[in-house]
């Protein structure tokens, strides 16, 4: 690198062994913190499935992990570190001076930097499951009553994956507060300090991560952009679509793919024996397929040109619940319409609400307690392997401090395809209030799984505030006889930082407090979720 620091790097000729392809080619380009040469992202598998098809693959170390010298420091070096990499590349006798990117999240991230850093030779980038503000705390904005909830990856992931060379895997104790000394014994148990950990904690210093204000302000590279529809992620990626439609340059070299997968890249539609969480090299090799032909026919196109972007659609997705990949010109597909259920009181003797097509007219409460010591608990143990568990939810709504509105079943099957949105008014006897929303599908056996899901944090929530809770995006096949449910809570932990419901900062906070939340139904103030309907699709109230 420019600084004289030496990044650990793999290179992959196409050829057999001992007789590697004479001449110069393409490469691509993978930049990761998680081992090039580990089981965990199998870069050997996927190298030998890009060179098969006669690209040179470079797989690095960013720097500071694993065989990379210099500080294990998140983000911040990887637009130069990018630049570098890719001008040595092109300085190489097997490299042409072309150069595309490849990778999952945060070598997904390290594709947005090197657009950033602008060199020529970038002709095409494939990010997956990522985003440009990928791990950046929330920042507090003076006068906003509303903000993101912290997840508790934040300041989780410096400890494990960036606290040094290796990687340090432990588990926090949700019962025990404050969390923030749970880190500082493993801290002392490493021997030194994690500065990716104390840049963000107990006061936050945002370094900039790019030279310009995002990478949309640098050259348009062609992108080829996968989020999954159960990826935790997800929100950053979309977050980054939402940028990119508002620039017409940048617009027009993204295409957009979107799958029915989460964010270790497990599928709603695994089979059983594929749902296991550490794969054999032969699962690994069924699964290149699916993962890396879109990208090649992408390469194709925009690094070797063969071809032209009209070749390439603008959108395919997977509407999940029924086989293969949709072609569009947009996101939503064009003609999707808004429909709107509304939350009412129920009127068995079994607590749960309805989800109806008309808001109440008269305006009720409805209140539940949020007990730090006692949080709504996350549905899986790996928020990033949702599909690998694809858990029931139906339980979670037996709690006291779930609130639950069903629908009627669909009478037909209801094609979800778009924004969801919820819009409530609510408040708390506690000076903090976070706020989640989960739809899910309710099977005619009970089962529910979890489609869509959102939160938000309310401060000064002792006055009530109206808050619009974006769910995300879907593509989801609701199938007849299935119903939508919703849940409403105030946690979901670990996955979650849960409110002391003191009003503390809840990563370090040492007491904890039981709050009485509130919701408002009906009237001028009515809970209504939108749902974007596809055209076609029957069963949605007008």
């Amino acid at each position: 690198m420019r600084d004289g620091v030496r990044l650990a790097t793999d290179v992959y000729l196409p050829g057999a062994p001992g007789t590697p392809e004479t001449g110069a080619g393409d490469t691509i380009l993978i930049r990761l913190p998680y081992d090039k040469s580990g089981e965990y992202t199998f870069i050997p598998l996927i190298a030998e499935y890009f060179t098969a098809r006669g690209y040179r693959v470079v797989a690095q170390d960013v720097r500071g992990k694993f065989r990379s010298e210099g500080d294990a420091l998140l983000f911040v070096n990887e637009v130069d570190d990018g630049y570098d990499t890719i001008e040595w590349i092109t300085h190489q006798p097997w490299s042409n001076g072309r150069v595309a990117m490849w990778g999952d999240s945060y070598y997904g991230y390290t594709q947005w930097a090197a657009v950033a850093s602008q060199h020529p030779a970038l002709k095409a980038i494939a990010p997956r499951v990522t985003g440009t503000q990928l791990g950046e705390p929330v920042r507090p904005r003076p006068g906003e009553r509303t903000r993101p909830v912290e997840w508790a990856i934040t300041y989780l992931y410096p400890v494990t994956y960036f606290h040094s060379r290796d990687a340090y895997f432990w588990e926090l104790d949700a019962t025990e507060r404050p969390y923030s000394a749970q880190v500082e014994r493993v801290l002392d148990e490493l021997g030194s300090r994690s500065i990716s950990y104390d840049q963000w904690y107990p006061r936050a210093v945002h370094l900039p991560r790019f030279p310009v204000a995002s990478p949309f302000d640098a050259r348009p590279v062609p992108t080829l952009h996968t989020i999954g529809w159960w990826d935790n992620c997800a929100p950053l990626s979309w977050a980054d679509v939402a940028e990119i439609e508002q620039r017409p340059s940048w617009a027009l070299n993204h295409f957009l793919r979107i799958e029915s997968m989460d964010h270790e890249a497990y599928y709603l539609d695994d089979a059983e024996e594929d749902r296991v969480e550490e794969r054999t090299e032969d699962q690994l090799r069924a699964e290149l397929p699916r993962m890396l032909e879109p990208a090649l026919e992408f390469f194709e196109v925009f690094v070797r040109g063969n071809g032209s972007a009209g070749d390439i659609p603008r959108v395919s997705w997977n509407l999940a619940g029924t086989e293969g990949m949709r072609a569009d010109a947009a996101w939503p597909p064009p003609g999707a319409r808004t429909r709107s259920w509304y939350a009412a009181p129920g009127t068995g003797g079994d607590g749960r609400g309805r989800l109806e097509p008309d808001a109440p007219t008269t305006e009720t409460t409805v209140e539940w307690t949020h007990d730090p010591a006692d949080p709504v608990p996350s549905s899986v143990p790996n928020a990033f392997a949702f599909l690998l568990h694809r858990p029931d939810e139906a339980p979670i709504g037996a709690r006291d401090d779930v609130l639950v509105f069903d629908a009627e079943p669909a009478t037909d099957d209801l094609d979800l395809t778009g924004p969801v949105r919820v819009a409530a008014r609510v408040a708390s006897d506690g000076p903090v209030m976070d706020v989640f929303v989960r739809l899910l599908d309710v099977a005619p056996d009970g089962t529910a799984l979890r489609i869509a899901r959102g939160q938000v944090q309310v401060t000064d929530a002792t006055a009530p505030a109206d808050v619009d809770i974006d769910l995300g995006q879907l593509g989801y096949r609701l199938c007849a006889g299935h119903r939508l449910r919703v849940h409403v809570s105030s946690s979901d932990s670990p996955e979650f930082i849960a409110q002391p419901g003191t009003g503390e900062e809840p990563w370090g906070a040492r007491e904890t407090v039981p709050n009485r939340q509130r919701l408002l139904l009906g009237g001028s103030h009515p809970f209504r979720l939108d749902l974007t309907v596809a055209p076609t699709s029957e069963g949605a109230p007008a």
